[in-house]
């Protein structure tokens, strides 16, 4: 094959798969780089998206963040999220994927399955239920009013509604991290798991030593899948608290909901989505070097 013929088989090559990105390229521009350049010029205007008066105001959207207290509270409540519910959907996971790689083969797939329904239940909904079981005159408080002469205000107190909303969370997306984590168990070499019991490790020896060293790639995508969801809570604290009491659920979905289409500060609002953006990009940043750190050290 001549050079001038392996050359125009490249060209064609190369033509067809930008062709077949096309698609995507095009959908990336649209939904993204072009979303993206008008939320920076809306950051620094002063803007309501209805009038015709747009005044530049440069920085000050950002700089007034930080005398925002709900934007302060924002910011430091991501990392509350964060922690508990990066922790716990990766310990609730595990258990549910070892439980489910536990069972026998035919049954396998219908408890998977069962386990992944609270995922696809509407938050709106599971938060329409939660709110009516905590509230006041529900019969769960009544038990408590008439056994226990216990009368908690759920959603008025901080700690309260702060961990009623993890809960929440953790149970709706457990069973979907657990199809992950249950995909790299069983995808674990047999001969690998009969050498271990061979060599006496069983329980959480094996645990600790084979399963999670052999499943870190799949822990580290869990992890870091965790991570973005503490970043991007805003139905439940919006129907249990609005963010309350005394900003300890608000997240900055929520407080860029509020002030972009409840008070008409597009400006601020957008200058809020960009903090939003650099905070999730440098904390997954950092999180990916710390669990690409752990992988290098079990050879991946």
């Amino acid at each position: 094959m001549t050079e001038k013929t392996i050359s125009k088989k490249r060209y064609r090559d190369n033509l067809t798969g930008w062709l077949l990105n096309v698609p995507y390229l095009v959908y990336t521009v649209i939904f993204f780089l072009i979303p993206l350049v008008w939320a920076v010029w809306l950051s620094t205007m002063n803007w309501n998206l209805m009038s015709p008066d747009k005044i530049f105001v440069g920085i000050q959207n950002f700089t007034g963040m930080l005398k925002n207290p709900k934007v302060i509270a924002s910011f430091f409540n991501a990392f509350r999220y964060l922690v508990p519910i990066v922790i716990l959907c990766f310990l609730f996971g595990l258990f549910l994927s070892l439980l489910i790689s536990s069972l026998p083969d035919r049954i396998k797939g219908v408890t998977a399955v069962l386990f992944f329904i609270p995922y696809l239940t509407s938050g709106v909904a599971t938060s329409v239920i939660v709110r009516y079981f905590f509230s006041y005159n529900s019969s769960f408080n009544d038990f408590l009013r008439g056994h226990f002469n216990l009368d908690v205000s759920w959603f008025q107190n901080p700690t309260t509604a702060f961990w009623i909303i993890v809960v929440l969370i953790v149970w709706k997306m457990s069973g979907y991290y657990a199809l992950f984590l249950l995909s790299a168990i069983e995808g674990i070499d047999s001969s690998v798991t009969e050498a271990a019991a061979i060599d006496g490790s069983t329980g959480f020896h094996r645990l600790t030593h084979i399963t999670l060293p052999m499943i870190l790639p799949t822990l580290t995508t869990v992890v870091v899948l965790a991570a973005g969801l503490a970043f991007g809570i805003y139905t439940e604290p919006y129907l249990l608290t609005g963010g309350g009491p005394n900003n300890a659920t608000t997240t900055w979905l929520l407080e860029i909901y509020n002030t972009s289409f409840t008070s008409f500060r597009s400006g601020e609002g957008a200058a809020m989505a960009i903090a939003n953006a650099v905070q999730i990009f440098v904390t997954i940043q950092l999180i990916t070097v710390v669990m690409n750190k752990l992988n290098r050290k079990f050879g991946y």
